[in-house]
Order: C-alpha cells, then structure tokens, then sequence
C-alpha cells in the first residue's frame, strides 16, 4: 500500500499547513506541472560530477570545524564537547558556501534564522487548528512571517551525524572498525571523491552504518525533497476517490505512512529488527529486508529526496575526517533524550569527549 502511494503521486498529494508553509517551500510542496518543472531543472545539479566538484568545499567546513575541535584539546590529550551545535554550523557552513560561493556569510545568516523559524513553528502548531488563530497578530505570527521573508530552503545531515556520532560511541566495535578501514584507505590524507566509494564497513552500496542508523535507530527517520527531515512518519492526502488494497479510500482522506513502524517491523527485518546491525547491509540495500520498499529514509518513487547524494556525500566526509583525528565516547554528563521538533534532535545535546590521535 506504501509503494502504491508513492508511486502514484499524483493522486495522493503531500499536505502542508498553511502554518508549516512559513517554514516549508518550493520542490518540497510543490505539485503537479510545478514540481515536475522545478524538479527537472534542479536534478542536473546532484550529478556525480557536480557533486565531485564541491568536495573541496565540504572538506574546507569540515576543516574549520575539526580545527575548533582541536583548540579544545587539553594537554591530557582529550576534551569535553557538546557537538550538537558544532555538526549544525558544519552543515550550514556547507550548503551555504556550495550554495553562496564566497557569499557563504550571507547563507549563515539564512540558517540562524532558519533555526529560530523551527522552533517558532513548534509553538505556533499547538495552536494550528485554532479557527482564525493564525491571522491573530501576535508576537509569534508576526515574527513568523517576518522570518519568513528572510529565509530560503535546508538541506540537513545535522541530525544523521550527530545521531551517528552517539551510536558509534554507544558500539566502540563498530567506531574502531570504520576508523581502521578509514585510515587504510586514506591514510593522513584528506579523502577523495573516488575513495569515498572504497570504503567497506560503514559505507557499502548505499551506506551500511548511515542506513542502519536511519533503520534500526528508533528515531532516527529520513524524507526529504528539497528540504530534509528526520521524521517517523510521511503524509499524504488523495484527490479523488481510489482502491487501495482491499479499502476504497473516498476523495480528501488525510493518509501516514508509519516509517517508524516499517523500518522495525520484524516480519521484514528479522528478529534484530531493533539492533544496531550495520552488517544487515553487507550486501546492497534491496537485500537487508524481506520487502524493498520497507527502507524508505530517503522517501521512495518518483519523489525520491533529489538531493540525498549531496547529503550523503557531506555525511560520508565528515565522519571520516572526524574518524581520522579522533577517537571519541559519550560523556557521563550526556543525557539521551531525542526530541522531534522540525527534525529529531538531542533535546540535552550531544556531550562527547574527544581524544586527539
């Protein structure tokens, strides 16, 4: 049912608030001639040799990032950090200098308000069905639509990386054997675009540790189309009247896809369904579950996310720099709590201590 859904995408269309819509824009709610439109003049921009060419540009936010890291470094060789905030700026740094050339200041200040924009709108859903509650001119609606003005769209891999960082610290096994694999393929260099594809243990077909991240993590979801989320369900409404397996769905039917449910689900994944098992990938994805479709972290069908090879690109990178310079584990101060807001993210933050190599 899942994979009708997605597939037939012009009769179950996404549905976005009127709310959501001072957040969400352009390929993500588009519809129609208007998305098939956008879509086709964005695809050519996440080609593999478009994608080759920014790496040097992703290497030089990872850099900035990882030479702060260092700073931090006490003379006992390790330090205290609280890298959720540093994995945020790294991903805006990214898309800001790939998006903005040596603009890239303007696109930082797009994301601090972008942020700012999240958390407004969290606020202002609790209210969302409110008759007339978002024409109210309050402070929070009008600081919404003023952020609104000044924003454009994210792509983020903030969350994939951080929540990488924690699991990999929670399984120092699999941490030592992607950082082993890392340094025999790189060595002391900075990675290259061919090598990244070299890479065996936490990055095979389509990325074993990143997919079982996504996978056996229970919060940790993916669908994107021009904006990213980590989120455990999508959301779809059909136009007209339609047969979906045994159930005749009449006409404006508000439809969620559980990914949460899917992507832990025993029948397809087997009894370690909620595991972390990198292993589950050792073959290409289609092979890790008894149903292709129940991998869903990047969406599926015709409006698959379009720019999940540049997210993964940035994700691959840096987690291999960071496994070159340091070994690293979850300090005693760290507090699990992942919260969903826009995306799911560590409520606490992410307090790791770092160890120079």
């Amino acid at each position: 049912m899942i994979r009708e859904i997605l597939l037939k995408y012009d009769i179950f269309e996404k549905q976005v608030s009127p709310i959501s819509k001072l957040l969400v824009s352009g390929m993500v709610v588009y519809e129609g001639k208007q998305w098939f439109k956008v879509r086709k003049i964005a695809t050519p921009t996440f080609h593999q040799d478009k994608l080759k060419n920014m790496l040097p540009t992703i290497q030089k936010s990872c850099n900035d990032m990882l030479s702060k890291w260092k700073t931090s470094i006490s003379k006992e060789g390790s330090s205290e950090l609280d890298v959720w905030p540093h994995i945020q700026t790294l991903t805006a740094d990214v898309i800001s200098r790939t998006a903005f050339g040596s603009s890239f200041e303007e696109g930082r200040k797009i994301f601090e308000v972008l942020r700012e924009q999240m958390n407004l709108l969290i606020q202002a859903l609790m209210f969302a069905y409110i008759p007339g509650w978002r024409f109210v001119p309050n402070r929070l609606n009008r600081k919404l639509k003023s952020n609104h003005h000044e924003m454009g769209e994210l792509e983020t891999t903030a969350s994939l990386l951080v929540w990488t960082m924690v699991l990999l610290c929670i399984h120092p096994e699999w941490q030592e054997r992607a950082r082993e694999e890392v340094c025999q393929v790189f060595g002391n260099r900075e990675p290259k675009f061919e090598e990244l594809n070299q890479l065996k243990v936490f990055v095979i077909g389509n990325d074993k540790t990143y997919k079982n991240v996504q996978g056996s993590n229970p919060f940790l979801y993916r669908q994107c189309e021009g904006i990213c989320y980590i989120s455990p369900l999508l959301t779809r409404a059909n136009f007209k009247e339609i047969k979906l397996g045994e159930f005749i769905i009449p006409p404006g039917v508000f439809l969620s896809l559980p990914i949460i449910f899917v992507h832990r689900d025993h029948e397809y994944w087997g009894d370690d369904a909620k595991k972390f098992n990198p292993d589950r990938f050792s073959e290409v994805v289609s092979k890790a579950s008894k149903n292709q479709i129940s991998f869903l972290s990047f969406g599926w069908g015709p409006r698959i996310c379009i720019g999940q090879n540049f997210a993964l690109l940035e994700a691959k990178l840096a987690l291999a720099m960071i496994l070159q310079k340091f070994t690293f584990q979850l300090s005693p101060t760290y507090v699990h709590a992942p919260t969903r807001g826009i995306t799911v993210y560590p409520q606490h933050g992410a307090n790791i201590i770092l160890h120079k190599i």
